[in-house]
């Protein structure tokens, strides 16, 4: 484990989002779906590709609220721009359980 100051972890832009859009990836290399979530007036409808195809489907993720962290810069997947992470952790087999967030929490509430 590396212990990291208060300082570093707010650098951390995790944000509450809902999953406005699903779509399957077939360009990925591993089993993906292309993902956009809104994140709230201030920053808006973000993409990324998540390998989370073992425990969700399409319509299970549409209107999901969920984690991500939205300030690690846009990366290139298979041709599709990724511009936030979704946050989950890996269960036993290694695939992704997605980190749950309250009903009531609204889109772009910063993680504190």
């Amino acid at each position: 484990m590396t212990i990291i100051s208060y300082e570093e972890f707010d650098k951390v832009d995790l944000r509450c989002g809902t999953v406005v859009k699903v779509e399957a990836f077939p360009k990925a290399r591993k089993p993906a779906f292309k993902v956009w979530a809104n994140f709230g007036a201030e920053i808006g409808v973000l993409q990324t590709s998540a390998q989370v195809t073992v425990h969700y489907t399409l319509e299970s993720l549409l209107g999901r609220k969920i984690v991500g962290c939205v300030n690690l810069g846009e990366k290139n997947i298979a041709g599709f721009i990724s511009q936030f992470l979704l946050l989950g952790f890996a269960d036993e087999a290694g695939d992704i359980l997605l980190t749950a967030v309250d009903p009531k929490v609204p889109n772009g509430r910063k993680m504190h």
